[in-house]
């Protein structure tokens, strides 16, 4: 009896253990996740320099301003040795600094290329052949307001007074124009263009340095011993027809009629005698 029970309960085990494998195959599977392939990281983007270049042609001892370059952006491989890399750094480093040779736009200047105010040999440089640097005092007046800039051009303008002994009222102040046309390249020590840079107190020059050929040179030096020398900016678009007073005077008469006209007492004159010496005395 026991016997018989026994088999039967392990025929009703191995029933259900039979049951549970068959349900367990019979059974739809669970749905599998799709596998995502990750996408590919995209390539780095090429490296890129940026450079200064000639915004315009620029001819060999130009005076570097801030608008004859420009930015530009060149693959490593494009960089000449030595280029000028684009930053506010380098820029204030050749501001006002001189072009040994000459540039077409969009040539990238080396440093080689480059001579600075503090170089050696820059004022020499700087002249054109055949040209000399000579300096002229100025002050507020005679110096244009402190408005005059290495590259401007200028007339010099000479002005003197004769004794009163040596020539009538009309005549004693004289203006004429010295010289004409003639290429300012430093003023004070400061060779850039806009020395004043931004927020920089602004001071009245002391000297203007010309460029001038040696016989202005000397005409400078001599005008300077007569009398007071004013420069006045020229336009930098030159007019198409310009009458130069070159050798002409003008005279204190020419500027006041009232100089000139004939009411104006000359004063008088007596002579002295004293043994062998003469004197003129005029009285007024």
């Amino acid at each position: 009896m026991f016997l018989r029970s026994l088999v039967i309960l392990s025929m009703i085990l191995m029933a259900v253990g039979l049951g549970t494998v068959g349900w367990q195959l019979l059974a739809p599977s669970a749905p599998v996740a799709p596998i995502v392939e990750a996408a590919p990281a995209p390539p780095p983007a090429p490296i890129r320099l940026r450079v200064l270049v000639a915004s315009r042609s620029l001819a060999a001892g130009t005076l570097i301003k801030d608008e004859d370059l420009t930015e530009r952006e060149v693959s490593p491989g494009q960089v000449p040795e030595d280029a000028l890399l684009a930053s506010d750094g380098t820029r204030s480093e050749i501001r006002g600094a001189l072009l040994r040779r000459f540039l077409d736009a969009g040539q990238t200047p080396r440093r080689k290329d480059i001579l600075h105010p503090r170089d050696r040999g820059f004022l020499a440089a700087v002249l054109r052949p055949g040209t000399r640097a000579i300096s002229v005092g100025v002050d507020v007046v005679t110096g244009a307001a402190g408005l005059i800039w290495p590259g401007d051009n200028v007339d010099l303008i000479l002005t003197q007074e004769l004794g009163v002994n040596d020539a009538p009222i009309a005549r004693r102040v004289i203006g004429e124009t010295m010289l004409s046309e003639v290429r300012v390249i430093a003023v004070d020590q400061q060779f850039m263009q806009g020395a004043g840079a931004e927020g920089a107190p602004s001071r009245i020059a002391r000297t203007v340095t010309l460029e001038v050929t040696s016989e202005q040179a000397e005409r400078v030096a001599v005008g300077s011993r007569l009398g007071r020398i004013a420069l006045t900016v020229r336009a930098m678009e030159p007019a198409m027809t310009e009458e130069i007073l070159a050798g002409q005077s003008i005279f204190g008469g020419d500027v006041s009629p009232a100089l000139a006209g004939s009411n104006i007492s000359q004063g008088t004159r007596m002579r002295l005698y004293q043994g062998g010496e003469l004197t003129e005395v005029t009285f007024r």
